[in-house]
């Protein structure tokens, strides 16, 4: 870039040269264009998906979405040993 600018070009022509060169994820400030929109863009649709899904887990959540008391069935006795087993005074 001091080249450039040795070379007498100016900031426009520097900054020209450079996106031509490496492309417009150099600058701190894409411009503006049809090619650069999904930058300009993509920081909203991100946002706004994750605002959705935030609200329909906090809906689901009030709603009581989780599993219906009558869908529960009670452990048989195997189960219930192998829980004790599991979780009993020697496990880790």
């Amino acid at each position: 870039m001091r080249e450039r600018l040795k070379a007498g070009d100016s900031d426009p022509q520097v900054i020209d040269f450079l996106v031509a060169r490496y492309g417009e994820f150099v600058l701190l400030n894409p411009r503006f264009e049809w090619h650069t929109v999904p930058l300009w863009l993509a920081p909203i649709a991100i946002l706004t998906i994750g605002g959705a899904v935030l609200v329909a887990a906090v809906r689901r959540r009030r709603s009581g979405g989780g599993a219906k008391p009558e869908s529960i069935v009670p452990l048989s006795k195997s189960e219930q040993a192998r829980l004790a087993e599991l979780t009993g005074p020697g496990a880790r």
